[in-house]
């Protein structure tokens, strides 16, 4: 009988080989000990994703936050809503990432990553995430909410802190807690501030937002820029660190990459589908029902296997092959359905663009893999540390 433990360290280092069973042996899987279902097969997370009246988003996208009765939204904004709440929020918050507004990011993010990088070359080493990866989205994001470049790295700890799980704890532990109080309190000033004095960042927009004559709240308000520190910092993160890293261990698409820097989309697609630095999310049940035979209660849990579902046989040929002239268009890296990742488009830039300016400026570098370190969460994966080296100027 399979047992699947998200918190599992051991699972982390190499979850493709449970999901591989669950897929097999058990695709709607119930964990009884910490009383959650898994889908692990692609149109079982799609169905999750798209049903969002039986799979709610009520309650939060993790298995360790939030009942139906409480109220997520204080930290998860529009992640923790259904419509028609979450469509109104959301109409007021998606004008900050219409394509237009995104496209005209990529030469501050090419900026970016110039700069970034030119400094590295001359040391001939860095630590892919600490100098470079974790680097860029976080200024991104800051330069749409308007935190200056001092309070950065601040907010990035408290990122990371959140995320992090000690081994053998479940459950958000006090740390996390705490760094998320610095985080809401920080963000709490910010919306006072501008209320004070407005300027043309995403936040004095989101305060002057109105539609059908509905304000945000300042609670609201909060949450989304909570949200967007956290998740336009941490996924973008790791994406671009899986991307070097599985484009060292696969030579042959390396040396067609690096000769093609036209490919460099399809290696972002295959990296997200391949190895997504969001492997899970999930739902709670919002009434009894039956699912596939399977009688599903209300208040419980559904955890939706994304990195599973990008690596299922029956949508993706060979799907443990890293192949970047593959069709990736059904890889649900994204979600799908009314809560497809509102910054889709924005993450997906930053990491194009980052990538190319990788294989430009330092073709020739080389992970130090025996230092990798392994970020362990139940959502998240990816690294905290890549040391590399390469040739210096």
């Amino acid at each position: 009988m399979i047992h699947f433990d998200p918190f599992d360290y051991e699972f982390h280092e190499d979850p493709y080989p449970t999901y591989r069973r669950l897929r097999e042996e058990a695709p709607v899987y119930w964990n009884e000990e910490l009383g959650f279902w898994a889908f692990s097969r692609h149109a079982d997370v799609l169905a999750g994703f798209k049903d969002w009246e039986h799979f709610t988003n009520t309650g939060g996208i993790s298995l360790e936050v939030g009942e139906l009765s409480a109220d997520s939204t204080a930290v998860l904004s529009i992640l923790a809503m259904d419509p028609p709440r979450h469509d109104r929020i959301r109409a007021l918050v998606s004008k900050g990432f219409t394509p237009r507004r995104v496209a005209e990011l990529e030469p501050s993010v090419r900026a970016r990553a110039v700069r970034y990088l030119e400094r590295a070359r001359e040391a001939g080493r860095m630590d892919f995430v600490a100098d470079f990866a974790g680097k860029i989205p976080m200024d991104v994001v800051s330069e749409m909410l308007g935190v200056p470049e001092s309070d950065r790295d601040e907010l990035r700890g408290w990122s990371d802190t959140i995320l992090h799980r000690e081994e053998g704890v479940r459950g958000v532990p006090p740390e996390g807690v705490a760094a998320s109080g610095r985080l809401l309190r920080y963000f709490v000033d910010v919306v006072a501030a501008r209320r004070r004095r407005p300027g043309d960042d995403l936040a004095s927009a989101l305060c002057a937002a109105e539609l059908d004559g509905e304000k945000l709240s300042d609670k609201d308000i909060i949450a989304f820029l909570y949200l967007m520190i956290i998740a336009g910092n941490e996924t973008t993160t790791k994406l671009l660190a899986n991307a070097v890293y599985w484009l060292q261990r696969h030579r042959a698409v390396r040396k067609e990459v690096t000769e093609d820097p036209t490919l460099t989309p399809s290696w972002v697609e295959e990296t997200l589908r391949f190895d997504n630095s969001t492997q899970l999310m999930a739902r709670s049940v919002a009434n009894d029902f039956v699912y596939q035979s399977h009688a599903m209660r209300r208040g419980q849990k559904v955890l939706l296997l994304i990195g599973s579902a990008n690596r299922d046989e029956q949508v993706f040929e060979s799907p443990d092959v890293f192949d970047v002239h593959r069709d990736t268009s059904q890889h649900l890296s994204f979600g799908r359905g009314t809560h497809f990742c509102l910054g889709a488009a924005l993450a997906r830039l930053e990491a194009k663009v980052s990538l190319e300016e990788v294989l430009r400026r330092i073709p020739d570098y080389e992970i130090d893999e025996a230092r990798l370190v392994r970020v362990h969460s139940t959502n998240v994966r990816g690294f905290a540390s890549v040391p590399m080296s390469f040739g210096p100027r």
